[in-house]
């Protein structure tokens, strides 16, 4: 076999260790299966060529069988998850040859293999790829996450731009992917590796000050764990206790969220309490040990994390508490039982030793659904897969954060419904979203395996038409109750308004005076004339006059952003005019789509055959010819009262030099500094030049006169202008 040539030394003792990790689920027939998997991929191999590839493969087969815990199905996959990029087989090859199962995970994995990321948003549209693929068969990013990591743990034999494009995608999608399913110890180790290329100087002064550490470090420990060690023994308990320095990135982490220095860091290291527990006895055991050491030490009760009564969504179990221990100094002490600790470490795929133990609630719906798959009794893994692919099937919908969060939702949710789902203050705010890259409403339906980023404005605020388009049961009833928040805060503020102004109208029944307005405006409730009144919908000198002169009426305001037509003088010229007035009524007229007018432009109206009449800028490119040709249709118009924020949609150029971060600078004047809601955003860069023409929505000249001043003194930007 080659396996046995003395070439083959390295491949021959790597191959015995996979061998070893998959003892307990390796019959005669697996083993001929690997075997063969990699007879398969040495005969693959150049004469000239090193062991290196082939040791890859066996690492990362051994990483699934041994770290993560899957079968032996996986491992053989894991095998020969680069044959069909490479061409060396293809499906029906495999299938052949191995069987469904490896070959559909192979061809799993090539496929998430095949995106090679250039920058973020292909990243993170790789990661949502790898977690759709995963909703397919949780092996495949099992498989990945090995792959990945056998990778960086020998990536310092790749050139420099390699290293640091492979640490930063394990950084920011390998890492935290491993620490949504529960795999801390992979997700550790991608970490600090990762940092060791995209850090390296802070990497290398904490592994220094970690190692000058060292010995006050075991001191503090032994020191800490003797009494606690004692009283465990006297009560009975089987139990290991560990003392480990935290990761490398953790403490880096801590060191710049706290802005401290290492020495300034009180929890580099925590203590782990690790008991020999029946599954019935399990949650009473963890609290006893937390009730001995909170008795020898104080402990912080703000730090206490209870993970056990709800674990985490990725199936964590464990107690976690903050003391004061000897010499006055805080440590982090973590509770759990070997059980715990195995799918700590190994996260979902440990669950396979665990078969009928059930975890508490509060496990997110897609977690337990493997979870009672793995656990069922009598079930091959292949079984088990299929099981998981059945109970998929479903009326919902995931949809992602940019972050790469996964949010359940039903089928037919809008972006307002994911708003609401990641928190009520972003729903009630939003103003729409960027889904996969483009600009959307807030109204836009959602589907599986979206990109969801939220956009916000603290002008917005709930309306009532929501409620006609949003399909979740949350968004619906934060939406209701904002909606009477918002409801009680008018009718308090619309009260205040009117006993005030009745005390200075000098009306002493303030009670009769208000079923008097009631009454002749016909409201339905008593408390609608305090909404109208706060929402300035009635006339306050009209109400004076009904109060204090019968035959006079009340005069209820229009809705805003409507038009009425008046002959009122404008000036001091005698010339009617059409008033744009933001509570016009009940004439047909819109903004020109031309020159798009807004509140503040010198306009005119131009009566259409068909649509109404057409506001105009009087520097419209079309003005000339309309005057021209059809003068009897003009109407001279101005505008009047004041604008409302963001009625007017406009479109602005800007030029400027091509340089990183350009865009974020100009997007943060524009949305954050102004809030001013874009619609559109079209780009186009030339000879280190760009031009950028943005569609936008401002209240009025003076705004948009703002705004082109602030972007003028943006760095990079040469010129922002308005289109004509």
């Amino acid at each position: 076999m080659p396996v046995k040539s003395s070439r083959y030394s390295d491949v021959a003792l790597a191959y015995r260790g996979l061998l070893s990790a998959l003892t307990h689920s390796l019959d005669a027939e697996n083993k001929k299966q690997i075997r063969k998997a990699l007879n398969f991929v040495l005969s693959n191999q150049h004469e000239d060529d090193s062991n290196e590839r082939v040791l890859h493969l066996l690492e990362v087969s051994r990483i699934c069988a041994s770290e993560i815990g899957l079968g032996a199905s996986s491992a053989i996959a894991a095998l020969l998850h680069d044959v069909i990029v490479k061409n060396y087989s293809n499906k029906v090859e495999l299938e052949k040859e191995y069987g469904v199962v490896v070959a559909e995970l192979v061809d799993r994995h090539t496929i998430i293999s095949s995106i090679d990321p250039k920058d973020p948003k292909t990243q993170a549209e790789l990661f949502r790829q790898m977690l759709i693929s995963f909703s397919r068969d949780p092996r495949v990013i099992l498989i990945k996450l090995a792959d990945r990591l056998a990778l960086m743990r020998r990536i310092n034999r790749f050139p420099k731009d390699f290293r640091l494009k492979r640490s930063w995608e394990t950084f920011h999608l390998y890492a935290p992917l491993a620490h949504r399913l529960g795999l801390y110890r992979l997700k550790s180790e991608m970490e600090d590796l990762a940092m060791k290329y995209i850090y390296p100087d802070e990497y290398k002064y904490i592994i220094k000050s970690l190692k000058d550490t060292t010995a006050s470090r075991n001191k503090f420990i032994k020191s800490f764990i003797a009494p606690i060690d004692d009283e465990l023994k006297k009560r009975g308990f089987k139990f290991d206790i560990k003392g480990r320095p935290k990761s490398v990135y953790s403490i880096f982490r801590k060191m710049q969220k706290q802005a401290v220095d290492f020495q300034d860091v009180y929890d580099i290291f925590a203590i782990r309490i690790i008991l020999q527990s029946s599954p019935e006895n399990e949650k009473s055991d963890c609290w006893q040990v937390y009730s001995i050491i909170t008795d020898r030490y104080t402990p912080n009760p703000e730090r206490l994390r209870d993970w056990i009564s709800v674990p985490k969504s990725n199936g964590y179990e464990s107690l976690h508490t903050t003391v004061l221990g000897p010499d006055d100094k805080w440590v982090e002490v973590q509770i759990r039982t070997s059980r715990m600790d195995d799918i700590a470490e190994r996260g979902l795929a440990a669950h396979w030793k665990y078969k009928g133990i059930r975890q508490e609630q509060g496990i997110d719906e897609w977690v337990t659904r493997v979870r009672e798959i793995l656990e069922s009794p009598d079930a091959t893994p292949e079984d088990k897969v299929e099981q998981f692919n059945l109970n998929l099937i479903t009326n919902d919908i995931y949809v992602f954060t940019p972050k790469g969060d996964i949010r359940k939702l039903s089928v037919k949710a809008t972006v307002l419904d994911f708003a609401f789902d990641i928190h009520s203050d972003i729903g009630s705010q939003c103003i729409g979203a960027i889904v996969n890259g483009k600009n959307v409403q807030i109204r836009q339906e959602l589907h599986n395996g979206d990109v969801v980023e939220i956009i916000t404005s603290k002008r917005q605020h709930p309306k009532k038409d929501w409620l006609t388009f949003v399909t979740t049961s949350k968004a619906k009833s934060k939406i209701k109750q904002q909606l009477r928040e918002l409801e009680n805060k008018n009718i308090a503020h619309g009260r205040e308004i009117l006993l005030r102004r009745l005390k200075n109208w000098k009306i002493d029944d303030s009670e009769a005076a208000i079923r008097k307005i009631n009454k002749h405006l016909k409201l339905k409730k008593p408390t609608d004339i305090f909404i109208l009144i706060a929402e300035g919908k009635v006339d306050l000198s009209a109400i004076k006059t009904l109060l204090t002169a019968e035959e006079q009426v009340i005069v209820a305001k229009p809705e805003p952003k409507t038009v009425e037509t008046s002959n009122e003088q404008v000036d001091n010229t005698g010339t009617d005019y059409l008033v744009i007035d933001e509570k016009l009524v009940n004439i047909d007229y819109k903004l020109a789509k031309c020159c798009n007018p807004i509140f503040g432009d010198d306009i005119f109206g131009f009566v259409t055959v068909n649509e109404g009449i057409k506001i105009h800028r009087t520097n419209c490119p079309n003005a000339g010819q309309l005057a021209s040709r059809w003068g009897y249709r003009i109407v001279k118009a101005k505008w009047k009262g004041s604008s409302k924020a963001g009625a007017f949609q406009t479109t602005i150029k800007i030029t400027g030099v091509d340089e990183l971060g350009i865009l974020n600078r100009i997007s943060e004047v524009i949305s954050k500094d102004l809030k001013v809601n874009m619609r559109n955003l079209v780009v186009n860069s030339n000879s280190g030049l760009f031009e950028a023409s943005v569609q936008l929505y401002v209240e009025d000249t003076k705004h948009l006169e703002t705004l082109l001043y602030r972007l003028t003194k943006v760095q990079g930007v040469s010129k922002a202008v308005r289109l004509k």
